[in-house]
């Protein structure tokens, strides 16, 4: 037998997937706990007749309590749920695609050296797009970056790192991620988990990714502003250590951090000026 029921929504009326219901009695005792589903409803186990706290929380929301009638049978009606954004919210972009800005995007992978210092590679080339759906959610993404724009700011090394034994970048030109969706983890952070193609392997990665706010240009356009980091490991891409210590670039950590700042213009394409 069902318990407290509600559909939890945001202020558009879309689902709140993953939203948590809270159930306690009038002196503060928790008497269930139940989490949405994909459409946002949420329904707790029956509980004990008469009136209860219900607290209804989610990542990124204000908390919302009121109180809740349950019957003699256990179960009990919230009905809609209207969850708003927290106060330092700035929201999300408008739905509709949004492309790369290459000159105004960077990605940064840094590694760490001996322990104590840090080496930077810059990739200067890099395209893609964010289809931003309805449900924030639900928004599909694409990046692309030339494997061969990497720069150390030191020729020698960056011939290595481009040469056959590190990233071979005449065998694998493109280093690829695709996302297949969001995850609100609090304010404007989220994480976005997809697929990452690097040196000929594909590996689930998941991105930090704050998301920075939206709008005008002074081109006529809209722009929004994302930053994303993810760590990764070099075992996870078939990277020789051997062909790092040739490349002038030995003793470095296990993992790689990557940084993206990135700037989307909306539309299909980028405007010419």
């Amino acid at each position: 037998m069902s318990g407290l029921t509600a559909q939890v929504r945001n202020p558009e009326g879309w689902p709140v997937p993953g939203a948590l219901l809270t159930v306690t009695d009038l002196q503060g005792r928790q008497l269930a706990r139940a989490q949405a589903d994909d459409g946002g409803v949420v329904t707790t186990e029956a509980l004990p007749a008469g009136m209860h706290t219900a607290v209804v929380t989610a990542p990124g929301y204000q908390p919302m309590a009121q109180v809740a009638r349950v019957s003699a049978s256990g179960a009990g009606q919230l009905g809609d749920v209207r969850l708003q954004p927290e106060a330092d919210s700035v929201g999300t972009p408008p739905a509709g695609p949004w492309t790369i800005d290459p000159m105004h995007s960077e990605v940064i992978a840094v590694s760490r050296h001996l322990g104590i210092a840090s080496i930077n590679a810059r990739f200067a080339e890099i395209s893609g797009r964010l289809d931003v759906a309805e449900v924030f959610e639900q928004t599909k993404g694409f990046a692309e970056i030339k494997a061969a724009s990497i720069d150390t700011g030191i020729q020698m090394r960056d011939d290595h790192l481009r040469s056959a034994e590190f990233l071979d970048v005449e065998t694998y030109p493109l280093i690829t991620f695709t996302g297949s969706g969001f995850k609100r983890i609090a304010g404007d952070r989220w994480v976005m988990a997809g697929e990452l193609q690097l040196h000929g392997q594909h590996r689930p990665v998941e991105l930090d990714v704050t998301y920075g706010g939206h709008g005008p240009d002074p081109w006529g356009g809209v722009r929004a502003a994302f930053r994303a980091e993810t760590q990764l490991h070099r075992s996870d891409f078939a990277i020789d250590y051997n062909a790092m210590v040739r490349a002038g670039v030995a003793a470095i950590g296990t993992t790689v951090k990557i940084e993206m700042n990135l700037e989307l213009v909306q539309g299909e394409s980028l405007p010419q000026f």
